[in-house]
């Protein structure tokens, strides 16, 4: 290894004119070069006149020898391929000088406009070459550079999952000298580097929570760093024949000049436009989700499905349609059974097989959704009987059938099987009987396979090798069932539910789709309260007032890299007004989502929402694009967000106040001056076009403006 992190030092000290290049493609804001230097791979130049940053060539171990993957005859396959979100897609590849019988393919994914660039790596041999593992480890770097140029380096982790809001929460993590002269690894999934004149990130797109990666950073005392594989990436004497080559995960790369600011702003616009081709995840609709209200029915004795039923789910529509709703979503209970998810027609359901639900949504042109669990199949399914040999086993033992939400018990399968193939063929049907555009996936757990035999393993691995593997390949079949569906259907939206430990939460998911970020946030038993009352469910914070608010705005910190768009989380119509305000304030802020008991929301209650989410979708697309400017934390006396498009001065500001507070704010950005705020709120602008805004508090809650709306 320190003669690898000495190869790069050689090469960032070598003159950059000798590092002549083979192919280059480019856009507006950086250049990439494939070099004939026998050190390097390729390289990645900001634009115009900016800074290098050299990435040395894979190596794998095939057929027990370390392979570095320097290549000859380098050459694009097939045409560029411009893709759904307007990215283009350049294929190479070339013959590994040291063993020209294997090859690699080399992608990039370049869009018009962005300084991000994806990338890569698929290693193909003859029928004899075997992925192995000499020391009993995974043995492949993935990628390597040097940050020797670059004083400030930070991990930021996006999965880390922080008990006391029962969800995952950002962290910017410095990563001190100190750390790098010991040789520190770093889970990430992204690494950023900073100087007074350029700022980089490296990134790579997988999933699993913090303190369990598939992939990490290591990083030399000689400020070298490669990306590396911990566990599971592959299995012992896996071949790599034609038709079954190796194929990584998809890294990042990207440098502007200027601050870290200036990059966070970059790689926000990357993840909104042109990390996946699935756009309309990116579009902030409002979406409605029934459990709000099936958890309540569960709190008063009765059972969750009590109210999933065709009369309650046609006067909620209707509801939501004036709240300003555009996503309806069935959750967990709407079929017969997990599996073969047929509707449930019996009379106490939805007897007309949902067809006046979708005559009314139709109408009020309003979208469906559904809830799953793509790994969940009813014990008498057809899809148990046809995929017996895809159920799940732990420890060597078959796992043992639940139940699922008050319908048939089921069996847990495994998603590296072809079972994942009749999943995504279920969506599609379902897609084309019941126009169905929205698909909330839940309940899935990282690493529950360690059965022999299926895509993660065989006899001749180790029981937890095959478990292993199975946890690196969930997010990767997640990915194969939206891209086979969303090819056919461009308009679907997926989305991951992620209010539990042991998720899949990375990079890779956000590629093909968004998050379900919070539930109703902590478990009672969580904050060690002793016996939980009877007039409470499972959770705490489901009441009216701010509390909610404390535990669900406080993931917006994602928001500065990831759009929060992306972490949809429901908030709770009920009065009084106070926390009406409080939560219509919350969801505009990204989160876009509202639960509950609807129907017991008073007219003017119904009104309340109706009008600031019809403002909203006045400067919704400001909104998203627009990086966040906060000020406090979520149950500080005072706290602040600006979502205001700097290009065009429209968006919004929230302020969140308590009980005789007078707060005077001036905003970052010039605004539109065509403004719409809430009461108790007065504005003016300076000479430079900012609001001043000063808003007056005679109890709790929240004030909203909007920046150029009518």
């Amino acid at each position: 290894m320190k003669n690898f992190f000495i190869i790069i030092l050689i090469v960032l000290v070598a003159p950059v004119n000798k590092l002549v290049a083979q192919k280059k493609i480019e856009n507006k804001k950086l250049e990439i070069e494939f070099v004939t230097n026998d050190k390097l791979l390729w390289q990645y130049k900001i634009k115009p006149n900016g800074a290098n940053l050299p990435i040395l060539p894979p190596s794998f171990e095939v057929d027990g020898k370390k392979v570095i993957c320097n290549l000859k005859d380098v050459s694009l396959t097939s045409k560029p391929t411009v893709l759904r979100n307007g990215v283009t897609e350049y294929v190479y590849q070339g013959k590994i000088v040291s063993q020209p019988d294997l090859k690699l393919s080399v992608y990039f994914h370049i869009s018009p406009d962005n300084a991000i660039v994806r990338y890569k790596y698929i290693l193909q041999g003859n029928n004899k070459n075997k992925l192995t593992k000499s020391n009993g480890t995974d043995n492949i770097i993935y990628s390597a550079t040097s940050f020797s140029p670059f004083s400030n380096v930070k991990e930021l982790q996006v999965s880390n999952y922080d008990e006391r809001i029962h969800s995952y929460r950002f962290k910017e993590q410095i990563i001190e000298d100190r750390f790098i002269d010991n040789n520190y690894s770093a889970m990430g999934p992204i690494v950023v580097a900073v100087n007074t004149d350029n700022s980089f990130l490296l990134a790579y797109e997988h999933g699993s929570h913090y303190g369990k990666e598939f992939l990490h950073f290591n990083f030399s005392n000689d400020r070298s760093v490669i990306i590396s594989a911990v566990k599971g990436n592959y299995n012992n004497n896996r071949s790599i024949e034609k038709g079954s080559e190796y194929e990584t995960v998809w890294f990042e790369i990207g440098g502007i000049k200027g601050n870290e600011d200036a990059l966070s702003a970059e790689y926000r616009n990357f993840v909104l436009k042109y990390l996946s081709q699935n756009l309309e995840s990116r579009e902030p609709y409002i979406y409605y989700n029934t459990w709000g209200r099936q958890e309540r029915s569960k709190e008063k004795g009765k059972t969750y499905l009590h109210t999933m039923n065709l009369t309650q789910t046609l006067e909620e529509i209707e509801k939501a349609k004036a709240m300003g709703v555009d996503v309806f979503v069935l959750d967990a209970g709407w079929f017969t059974k997990t599996g073969d998810w047929e509707i449930n027609t019996s009379k106490n359901f939805f007897p007309d097989t949902l067809s006046q639900v979708k005559a009314l949504l139709k109408k009020y042109n309003m979208k469906l959704g559904l809830w799953f669990n793509p790994t969940l199949a009813g014990v008498t399914s057809r899809m148990a009987t046809k995929h017996a040999t895809n159920r799940t086993s732990l420890d060597g033992n078959l796992q043992k059938p639940y139940p699922s939400w008050e319908t048939e018990a089921s069996y847990t399968m495994c998603l590296a099987r072809s079972f994942y193939i009749d999943f995504s063929n279920e969506l599609i049907r379902l897609i084309k009987e019941h126009d169905v555009c929205y698909f909330k996936w839940d309940g899935m757990w990282q690493g529950d396979c360690d059965a022999a035999g299926h895509f993660h393993g065989t006899t001749e691995n180790t029981m937890q090798d095959r478990r292993d593997h199975d946890a690196y390949l969930q997010p990767i079949y997640m990915a194969k069932i939206v891209e086979k569906v969303s090819t056919l259907f461009p308009k679907s939206i997926f989305d991951f539910d992620i209010t539990e430990q042991g998720k899949s939460m990375g990079l890779s998911f956000l590629a093909s789709g968004k998050y379900f970020a919070i539930n109703n946030g902590p478990y009672f038993r969580t904050y060690d309260l002793g016996k939980m009352p009877d007039s409470i469910g499972s959770n705490i914070f489901t009441h009216p007032g701010p509390a909610r608010g404390w535990i669900t705005r406080s993931i917006l910190n994602y928001d500065r890299w990831i759009p929060s768009i992306l972490f949809l989380t429901h908030y709770q119509p009920d009065e009084p007004r106070s926390s009406q305000m409080l939560n219509v304030a919350s969801l505009i802020l990204g989160q876009n989502g509202i639960w509950g008991e609807i129907l017991k929301t008073s007219p003017e209650g119904t009104k309340l929402f109706g009008d600031v989410l019809d403002k909203y979708k006045q400067v919704k697309y400001d909104i998203n694009v627009a990086p966040p400017t906060s000020y406090g934390t979520p149950g500080d006396l005072v706290e602040i967000h600006e979502k205001i498009n700097p290009i065009n001065g429209k968006g919004a500001l929230v302020i969140f106040g308590i009980n005789r507070r007078e707060v005077t704010y001036i905003t970052k950005e010039k605004v539109n001056p065509k403004l719409w705020n809430t009461e108790g709120v007065s504005i003016s602008l300076d000479e430079k076009g900012r609001a001043v805004i000063k808003a007056t508090f005679s109890e709790t809650g929240a004030k909203i403006i909007y920046f150029g709306v009518e």
